[in-house]
């Protein structure tokens, strides 16, 4: 078979069975499409299918096929990062900023801690950091990681739980908008390489000048221009990012963050992130789980996930709950305010696709936080939906 005909047979995978096993599963409670994605991307990488049926992989998923589909997950991916920087409201922030940044600070600094203390023990043990990694970027960056949440998933599941748009769901994004930002600028302390310091600082001082340009245009712009004009902005601040030593999501997040949502229509940013789940997130979610890897054996990997996913999700519900005491909130508030926010989804395969890319992780430890994500984002709904039911009237709650 051509080339082109093998890769159609991939796109024919990638799209076929998660979604039979979503529809026919009837998952959505516990597992949206995003989450059966990412777990049949696991599936179908080297350490499972690929490992019970080489033959398959090495026809299916020949280096020319992943090349390509790695391409399709690079710019699906850059799209959903930039969308997730419009989506920042950090006004909303400043005008209820003791409320937000205690609350924030919290739900941020404790699963940090908690992420930083699970990362010491596995820097303890051979196998678990990467090779281009010094030992204080591995621990911050798996704390970190323990530490995200996942803004464009939160938002779809607060839509799912009708609770988005009500006092409590805003207050949420205005916790996750803070946080969000927090992340994003670690992991440009992160990927800061001393060794091309200048040209890093050179990239962030001609970002700021060229951000103050776009600004201007795109507030001079009629909003039909604004959409292409802002994909020109994204591939630009995605190769100057790349090309000065930090990666490229750096820069489209930083693309997005400098843009006010309210210069495009909500309803058609709306959609264009649920068309870019739809239609080319599968593709990235597969490439991640071509990424997985269980060479250290399955055991260790899951022990590493468990202890993960118990730093992350007790610490942001430890932090949340002391948030809700300095601030008074009512009982019930913080369980479902902490399950929310302990989502990990997208942004943080994000995270440590890029803390992989730049050697800073093994795929053992990619694994293991990946599957770390993945049970987070399966606990929320089952999590939140009856402590919802129970609470009558708190959606409805302003801070």
């Amino acid at each position: 078979m051509s080339t082109t005909e093998v890769f159609l047979i991939a796109m024919l995978i990638i799209f076929t069975v998660p979604w039979l096993i979503w529809r026919i599963g009837k998952t959505d409670y516990f597992a949206p499409l995003v989450v059966v994605q990412i777990l049949t991307g696991i599936v179908l990488g080297p350490g499972i299918l690929g490992r019970a049926f080489p033959g398959y992989y090495q026809f299916v998923f020949n280096p020319q096929v992943v090349a390509a589909l790695n391409g399709i997950a690079w710019w699906a991916v850059m799209l959903f990062v930039m969308i997730a920087g419009v989506e920042l409201d950090l006004g909303k922030a400043r005008r209820h900023l003791r409320e937000s940044v205690i609350t924030a600070g919290l739900a941020l600094g404790t699963p940090l801690a908690a992420g930083c203390a699970v990362a010491l023990a596995m820097l303890g043990q051979a196998g678990w950091i990467g090779s281009a990694a010094q030992g204080w970027q591995f621990v911050l960056g798996i704390g970190m990681a323990c530490a995200v949440t996942a803004l464009p998933i939160l938002i779809l599941l607060m839509e799912k739980l009708e609770i988005l748009r009500q006092p409590i769901g805003q207050r949420i994004l205005r916790y996750a908008s803070l946080d969000d930002v927090a992340i994003w600028g670690v992991l440009a302390v992160i990927l800061m390489d001393w060794d091309c310091v200048g040209r890093q600082l050179g990239f962030l001082f001609a970002f700021a000048l060229a951000a103050i340009a776009c600004r201007k245009l795109m507030a001079w712009l009629e909003e039909r221009d604004r959409w292409p004009a802002s994909l020109v902005w994204l591939a630009a601040c995605a190769f100057a990012a790349d090309w000065s030593g930090l990666h490229f999501m750096v820069g489209a997040f930083l693309a997005g963050a400098v843009l006010d949502a309210h210069w495009f229509d909500q309803r058609k940013l709306d959609q264009l992130r649920h068309h870019v789940l739809l239609v080319m997130m599968p593709v990235f979610f597969l490439s991640t789980g071509l990424k997985t890897n269980w060479a250290l054996g399955g055991a260790a990997v899951l022990v590493a996930a468990a202890a993960l996913l118990a730093a992350s999700v007790a610490g942001k519900l430890a932090g949340v709950r002391l948030a809700g005491r300095v601030l008074g909130w009512a009982a019930g508030e913080a369980a479902i305010i902490g399950w929310l926010l302990q989502t990990k989804a997208l942004i943080m395969i994000i995270f440590v696709n890029i803390l992989l890319d730049k050697s800073l992780i093994t795929s053992e430890t990619f694994t293991a936080l990946l599957l770390m994500a993945v049970a987070s984002t399966m606990l929320t709904v089952p999590m939140v939906h009856p402590r919802l039911q129970r609470a009558e009237g708190l959606a409805a709650r302003s801070a």
